[in-house]
């Protein structure tokens, strides 16, 4: 074990350095933490084999499993979490569409919209909606919707599909809905305008509808209107927030449409699991993290968070986290009932992007910060920057090597600017960006939230805040007499 990094055995690691020093979090803190960790420890082991978290309930007020370690491991014999065949019927359900399925748009907001961007965004791209049907492989072009109530981007996507159906012969629509509950206002109100826009065009529309399995007396509306029509129908799991889903159906789905590599990106969740078992937070890199920002905030103040990914495709990576953390740790109340306002601010910035943007702050602004960097160290492909113009000498600085290296050079200089100021900083390096270790750092991400509210006393697992706006938008909602 380094004092200043975890490795994985595949090779992901976690760079504490900038975090944990004489002038940042100190070894004696952890020290004088320990009995916190031990309990921390305890808990989260009794959550991976029970799914049972002290004083966590649903919203109705029902005690409430917790089940989002489950996820990673097939056929571990709990209804509606992945098996063998759940997880085939996905990737068969994913194949038939190609060639079949012109478009996909997916409707869900929140963990029903987050991690799949995500997951779309490694498989697939900026420019994959521009590439042709063969170069696609055949698979279906991929659009996000109902992820707000926007009468501009809801209007002009649905013009934009009338006109490629205009140019595409037999153009078939697939709208994926994503809603454990079915009701969800920004859902399913951006999927009816779309289903009656592409009806009045006479375009060929499926429907697939990931929900709530049940059929009983609790059953969802969303399930009883795939049930009427015939509508293919996916799992939201019981026990599984949406923040923590896209290790289900939920995220699965999208992965499924695009030809992702489901089983490797679950194998990095499982492996991430395996490898975060031991109770010394040094060989354990999910508690450490947890530790170290817990720390950073409760005893130096460091009340925000920015996870700063050098890569655009990882930006969504950082917009999934935001809710991750801001849901699971933004509490009002502990768990004991006391009000302590817990939880930190998350902000995304992207490297190298936002070094012109956001590091002024970061470098001088407010001392209340932690900054947390991703880097993948193995890029395919890795442009050379050519010298065209060799009479300006200025250019000579950062021509004539690869743009990875050029990433490094900036992510290492923005690193050691902050921690000269007191700055504190951490970094994740993915040793490539693929679908198996990008399962491995959301896991060991959302375990690591599971281990803040365990250190902090907060449940991790509801959100009431969310469920105030909720209650006083139904009113705003209902027309006036």
């Amino acid at each position: 074990m380094s004092t200043k990094m975890i490795t994985l055995p595949q090779g992901l690691t976690f760079d504490f350095r900038n975090l944990l020093h004489e002038q940042g979090v100190t070894p004696r803190d952890i020290d004088h933490l320990q009995d916190k960790i031990d309990a921390a420890h305890r808990e989260i082991q009794t959550l991976r084999e029970t799914g049972f978290i002290p004083h966590h309930c649903s919203k109705d007020g029902s005690p409430e499993d917790v089940l989002f370690t489950q996820l990673p491991y097939l056929d571990r014999g709990h209804d509606h979490l992945n098996t063998t065949e759940t997880v085939q019927q996905l990737i068969t359900w994913g194949e038939s569409l190609k060639n079949q399925v012109d478009t996909v748009v997916s409707l869900g907001i929140g963990g029903s919209f987050l991690g799949n961007k995500v997951l779309f965004d490694l498989q697939c791209g900026e420019f994959w909606n521009e590439l042709t049907p063969a170069e696609r492989g055949g698979r279906p072009k991929y659009y996000f919707s109902g992820n707000n109530v926007d009468p501009a981007h809801t209007s002009q996507l649905a013009e934009h599909l009338q006109r490629d159906a205009r140019i595409t012969p037999d153009y078939h629509v697939l709208l994926q809905i994503i809603s454990k509950s079915g009701s969800t206002m920004e859902t399913m109100a951006c999927f009816f305008v779309l289903q009656q826009k592409l009806k009045e065009a006479n375009i060929k529309t499926t429907v697939v509808a990931v929900t709530d399995p049940r059929d009983d007396e609790k059953e969802t509306i969303l399930h009883k209107m795939a049930v009427k029509n015939g509508w293919q129908i996916f799992r939201v799991p019981d026990g599984v927030g949406g923040r923590f889903s896209v290790f289900s159906d939920v995220g699965l789905v999208t992965g499924a449409a695009l030809g992702f590599d489901i089983h490797a990106f679950l194998q990095g969740a499982r492996d991430a699991d395996q490898q975060t078992q031991a109770a010394d937070p040094f060989e354990n890199m999910a508690l450490l993290n947890a530790v170290l920002k817990y720390l950073a905030y409760v005893k130096y103040g460091r009340n925000i968070e920015v996870f700063m990914p050098y890569s655009n495709t990882l930006k969504s990576l950082a917009e999934w986290y935001i809710q991750l953390l801001a849901e699971s740790l933004g509490k009002k109340y502990d768990r004991a009932g006391n009000v302590v306002h817990y939880g930190r601010t998350p902000i995304v910035a992207v490297g190298t992007t936002d070094m012109h943007a956001q590091v002024q702050q970061h470098q001088e602004g407010t001392l209340d910060k932690v900054v947390q960097f991703v880097r993948v160290e193995q890029w395919n492909p890795d442009p050379v920057i050519p010298n065209p113009y060799p009479e300006f000498p200025a250019f000579n600085a950062f021509t004539n090597i690869s743009m990875s290296q050029g990433l490094d050079a900036a992510l290492a200089a923005n690193a050691e600017a902050q921690i000269s100021a007191g700055r504190l900083n951490a970094t994740f390096t993915l040793p490539q960006l693929n679908a198996y270790y990008v399962g491995q750092i959301m896991y060991i991400l959302a375990l690591s939230v599971a281990y803040e509210g365990a250190l902090a006393n907060v449940d991790a697992f509801n959100q009431p805040g969310v469920e105030a706006y909720k209650t006083i938008m139904k009113t705003k909602l209902k027309p006036e007499n």
